[in-house]
């Protein structure tokens, strides 16, 4: 198994926290730390010559009673290619491997296709937030929706979500407001992993300029929630180079790239348009770190799609559908000349597309929603997130959710949920 997802999502945690505790002993080869253990992988790959000099290194190695684990993988391509023999040659020991811009590492070598199980770590939820501070019938009562909520669990959801829209969901951040209660503490948290990923463009060279890197990344940052062209992501750089870093943040998670497509069947993929798009950041809390929202003015607001012009609920929304729902998020644009019709992102959910849009309320503008609904009959009703109870319009086919809601709005086969109690 490869464990994949950006820098400090936690998957090392996930390893030494939970899988090891499957084991009687884990043997842990940090790949980038150990540089010298490379040469393991240089010559034959054949599992017992590997494990031979990785021994020395962490101790005996026994199937079916060791966890052999490489963190930081993507330093020692070799070592990617040397799952597919310990798969077909020792199947009777356990492997999990680790790490971060596994794509680029993909780049020299073939991947072992086939052979190799996949585990994509994202941020926490808010779910998981809720379960982190110890909010458990808070968090059971988000994943097992109820119309009936009485107004003040109602409220109190959504002040503990207002709270999530600045810590966002990277374990540390989250971790250091539990311990405190301080967001000051989350905040130097995010600073310090937004200066690691910063810190991480120079890896990416020679493929494309540093500080192109930096100036797309902070541009996508600040244009959350807008349709964007590679020209707008940089001044300073050619639409090319602008192009090429903006699909290498997408390639390392710090970015996921949002197509507009056309919803009139399945698979939304097989319309989407890759010149028109959107794009979201990985977390909202590092969003709003990289924006320097002003907390102290912005938490005041009752309303949710009033924070920062509502580009925090834009990107919760996007960031929970991609864990809910899958790593495939689409969203709709009207393709007439001089239309800005738009709706923010598409669900599919038992097989049928929805529309879904966030919205300050039910006196909100919905003009794109109903054109939609209009042009494409096959999707059933629209769906409006907003930070308000749960209210149905039959005739007009659409239905407001609060914005907690997003868990519920599409299909979750794909997702192993965790109990409360685990």
């Amino acid at each position: 198994m490869i464990i994949r997802g950006a820098r400090q999502v936690g998957k090392t945690w996930l390893v030494e926290n939970v899988l090891a505790k499957e084991f009687e002993h884990v043997v842990t080869i940090d790949l980038e730390a150990r540089r010298d253990l490379h040469r393991c992988f240089e010559g034959s790959l054949e599992p017992r010559e590997i494990l031979k000099g990785l021994e020395f290194a962490g101790g005996r190695i026994l199937p079916g009673k060791t966890l052999l684990f490489f963190d930081e993988v993507q330093a020692c391509p070799k070592a990617i290619m040397s799952l597919r023999y310990f798969y077909e040659k020792m199947p009777e020991l356990h492997v999990v491997a680790a790490g971060s811009l596994l794509e680029f590492a993909f780049g020299e070598i073939s991947v072992p296709v086939g052979r190799i199980q996949y585990l994509h770590v994202h941020p926490m939820t808010f779910y998981e937030y809720l379960l982190a501070l110890g909010k458990v019938p808070m968090a059971e009562n988000v994943l097992t929706l109820q119309e009936g909520l009485s107004e003040s669990l109602q409220q109190a959801i959504l002040s503990e979500l207002k709270n999530y829209f600045f810590v966002g969901g990277m374990p540390e951040a989250v971790k250091a407001y539990r311990d405190t209660g301080s967001m000051i503490e989350a905040f130097s948290v995010q600073s310090e992993i937004i200066d690691s990923y910063r810190d991480d463009f120079s890896k990416y060279t020679p493929r494309v300029d540093v500080g192109c890197l930096d100036e797309v990344f902070l541009n996508v940052a600040k244009s959350a929630g807008e349709q964007l062209k590679y020209t707008r992501l940089s001044s300073s750089f050619s639409y090319q180079t602008a192009h090429k870093a903006f699909d290498l943040l997408v390639k390392a998670r710090l970015l996921h790239k949002i197509p507009s497509c056309n919803p009139s069947g399945l698979p939304l993929g097989a319309t989407a348009d890759s010149r028109r798009f959107k794009a979201c950041m990985l977390d909202i809390g590092l969003l709003q770190r990289i924006c320097q929202v002003p907390a102290d003015i912005e938490i005041t607001h009752d309303d949710l799609l009033s924070i920062y012009r509502g580009k925090l609920a834009e990107q919760f929304v996007a960031q929970e559908m991609i864990a809910w729902h899958g790593s495939d998020l689409y969203y709709w644009a009207r393709d007439a000349k001089n239309s800005n019709a738009e709706v923010d992102y598409l669900t599919v959910k038992k097989g049928e597309i929805y529309p879904v849009e966030v919205k300050s309320g039910p006196s909100g503008k919905l003009r794109s929603l109903h054109l939609m609904l209009e042009n494409y009959p096959n999707c059933p009703r629209g769906l409006v997130l907003y930070s308000g109870p749960f209210k149905e319009l039959t005739e007009q086919r659409i239905r407001f959710l609060p914005l907690y809601a997003t868990p519920d709005i599409g299909d979750r086969s794909q997702v192993n949920q965790i109990s409360p109690s685990a």
